[in-house]
């Protein structure tokens, strides 16, 4: 045994510092005819896998009977074609290093392994883009917030003065006012979400530790229309994205969005802010589970010009603050109720936190994603943003009860909008992408019943004519005795349903909506032509009475070069159920989608070289990316796998530090507590009782016998006698 050990160890040492690594793959230049080449191969026993280049009489053999690795060359098969004079040429083929040139190494912060969220063990899928060296250099972040603690040197680095304005005191210095009472400390949070400085043994890392972050401070006094526009237009040529984790108390009574400036402010925005690509606007979308609230009475975060961003925890469940809506696009991780993680970031004199929790976490973390985006593509516009950000969202294993399949194949939830927004997925889609066309509006104006089903032609034969959705609006008047009864749901051609508003307990008002605007996003992508059916039910007692007034809807088109629906511009159906899609050539299908090339973890398959099956199909979960669907069909591996270029398989993972393993929640750990608490004392009397027991029943009768061994009888004297 010990010579099998030392013999096995003195194998592996050899095999780590062998230089050189053998395959069974020869590569040959032969002086023949094509017809004699097999009858080469046949002879010394290889097996002829065709030509090298298109032309000329370069060709690679296998030999299945060596080694497919091997320390050594191959003496024999060498010699064999060195005699043989129609080989010119010949190299037995040997493994050579590659490494990828861009230069990546995990954060050293201190807080970095506190920073779950960041983890490959999570789907968030962050240090995947960061390993391709997407770290948000050159893109300006502003915090739309309470101000900023501009001298915490996990932000100092990464401030910029020109992000950032103090509204409420009308001055450049955007420095939180610190009061015992109201600390305001949630700007500064925000932005270490977002861009807190690498590599500097202080707190932990931004999700775009290398943007540029900046602070308004808008929030720390009184709030107006004109306060709230000119932040959401602050230097709008030079920031890229503004985040913004506030909007109308989440009380599941109130019905408010912008007013008039702050609309305005939007419009300006993404028209003409970043060049006129348009400036990105990410929003949470609001902390009111507890009160049964509904986003889509928030007019900020249910607008067609902001990103709205929801939250889900560390296992992938509903905080209790979450509320849903239809106009909810992705999500991202925040903290929950006592027993789950919360994000890590910057806090009040340049000290930490690992405390920060709900939509007001999930925004500027989705933020920071969406500038690795930027910097992959800075070309993007604010709609592009918008269309990679729902294909780069996952459902992975995110738990509610409404998980949803669109007309187009994509789940979707109220909750969740289209899943976790995965920041790989999102750089490398972003890197490829071809800008959207111009947008378009159709307007159906009509006064309908509480039930209608309207067959909308979505001006179909006009320059207006939409082939395909991006945001559905419905703008409604109406009156109610108590306006929180109410729910109205809205479902397409396609049968996707739209749940508008829902019931929520605590509006008592009788205003009812007056043109209030409501939006979904659930219908992305589809083709809106057809039944178009809205229902608004009352849900509380039967007394309650109401009148609607006017119901007008908006439809927004998508990109028609992007979308494989039935009658799209790029593709056809076969049949209706289920859909066969096709993509013009030389398009491949994805998702329902067509592209031009497949994303990563997808490869190209020609359909045996026709023209009308080319499609992007999964390759092996291994790989990045790859040419088949076999774990040895490999060209690229995830970070922290290493590819062998030789077989084209790639290693299982290996972190550097300890997120991957499996979450144990605080629950579990209280239990263990209360179990140790509670069953310590039990565990302690049974000890103290089995050694009573042995002493008594075993020590005791043993002592007794080995007395009686050793007595001996004594004389007495006795007197008296």
């Amino acid at each position: 045994m010990r010579f099998i050990s030392c013999f096995l160890c003195m194998l592996y040492v050899s095999t780590m510092y062998a230089e050189v690594i053998y395959t069974n793959i020869w590569a040959l230049h032969l002086n023949c005819t094509p017809e004699q080449i097999n009858k080469i191969a046949k002879k010394h026993g290889f097996h002829n896998l065709g030509k090298i280049f298109p032309d000329g009489n370069y060709y690679h053999m296998e030999q299945r009977q060596v080694a497919k690795q091997s320390l050594q060359a191959h003496y024999l098969h060498n010699l064999i074609f060195k005699m043989d004079p129609k080989v010119l040429w010949f190299a037995q083929q040997s493994g050579r290093s590659r490494k990828r040139r861009h230069s990546f190494t995990v954060p050293t912060d201190p807080f970095f392994n506190q920073q779950w969220y960041l983890s490959e063990a999570f789907d968030q899928n962050v240090v995947a883009a960061w390993a391709r060296g997407y770290t948000g250099k050159g893109v300006v972040v502003s915090i739309l917030d309470d101000g900023l603690d501009t001298s915490h040197p996990d932000i100092a680095e990464n401030y910029d003065p020109q992000a950032s304005y103090d509204m409420n005191d009308n001055d450049p210095n955007p420095d939180t006012q610190y009061t015992l009472t109201r600390p305001k400390r949630h700007g500064t949070r925000c932005a270490g979400v977002v861009a807190a400085v690498a590599n500097n043994g202080v707190c932990g890392v931004g999700v775009a530790y290398q943007a540029k972050i900046g602070g308004v401070r808008m929030l720390d006094g009184q709030v107006t229309d004109l306060i709230e526009a000119m932040s959401l237009n602050l230097n709008q040529q030079h920031i890229d994205i503004y985040s913004s984790s506030w909007g109308p108390e989440d009380l599941g009574t109130n019905l408010e969005g912008p007013n008039t400036l702050a609309q305005e402010a939007f419009i300006r925005g993404i028209t003409n802010g970043r060049g006129g690509l348009g400036s990105i606007y990410v929003w949470a979308s609001g902390n009111g589970g507890a009160s049964f609230d509904n986003c889509n009475c928030d007019g900020y975060t249910n607008s067609i010009y902001t990103l709205s961003v929801g939250s889900t925890t560390e296992r992938g469940t509903l905080p209790f603050y979450s509320e849903p809506c239809s106009a909810i696009l992705t999500t991202t991780y925040s903290g929950g109720s006592f027993h789950h993680r919360s994000i890590v970031t910057t806090d009040l004199h340049q000290s930490c936190t690992s405390d920060h929790t709900g939509t007001s976490a999930s925004a500027p973390l989705a933020a920071g994603i969406i500038a690795l985006a930027l910097e992959a593509n800075p070309t993007l516009n604010w709609r592009d943003v918008q269309h990679l950000v729902v294909r780069a969202s996952r459902p992975v294993d995110l738990r509610t009860h409404d998980w949803r399949t669109n007309g187009v194949g994509r789940r979707v939830s109220h909750y969740y909008g289209y899943g976790l927004l995965d920041a790989g997925r999102l750089v490398e889609l972003a890197s490829k992408w071809k800008a959207v066309k111009p947008k378009r509006k159709s307007t159906t104006d009509k006064v309908i019943p509480l039930i209608h089903n309207a067959n909308l032609a979505t001006c179909h034969g006009t320059r207006n004519w939409i082939r395909s959705l991006e945001h559905i609006q419905a703008r409604l008047t109406l009156t109610y005795s108590r306006r929180g009864d109410l729910s109205i749901t809205l479902i397409s051609p396609k049968k996707t349903i739209s749940n508008l508003l829902t019931t929520r307990p605590y509006d008592k008002m009788s205003t009812g909506f007056s043109d209030w605007t409501f939006m979904s996003t659930h219908c992305w992508d589809e083709d809106p032509c057809g039944y178009w059916v809205l229902r608004i039910e009352n849900n509380g007692d039967s007394t309650n009475r109401g009148t609607l007034t006017k119901t007008k809807m908006f439809q927004f088109e998508g990109s028609e070069d992007l979308i494989a629906v039935p009658n799209g511009s790029q593709a056809t159906s076969g049949n209706k159920d289920p859909p066969f899609l096709e993509c013009v050539y030389p398009l491949y299908v994805f998702e329902s989608i067509c592209l031009m090339s497949c994303p990563p973890h997808y490869y190209e398959s020609d359909g045996n070289s026709t023209r009308s099956h080319r499609k992007c199909l999964p390759c092996h979960h291994n790989c990045h990316t790859c040419f088949g669907k076999e774990d040895t069909n490999c060209l690229d591996c995830p970070p922290y796998s290493i590819l062998d270029f030789r077989l084209g398989t790639c290693s299982p993972p290996v972190y550097p530090w300890d997120h991957r393993g499996k979450v144990t929640s605080g629950m579990e750990r209280t239990a263990a507590v209360l179990g140790i608490l509670m069953g310590g004392p039990l565990v302690i009397l049974c000890i103290m009782w089995a050694i009573t027991w042995m002493v008594s029943r075993v020590f005791l009768p043993l002592a007794f016998c080995e007395a009686l061994l050793n007595f001996r009888p004594q004389e007495w004297a006795i007197s008296g006698f």
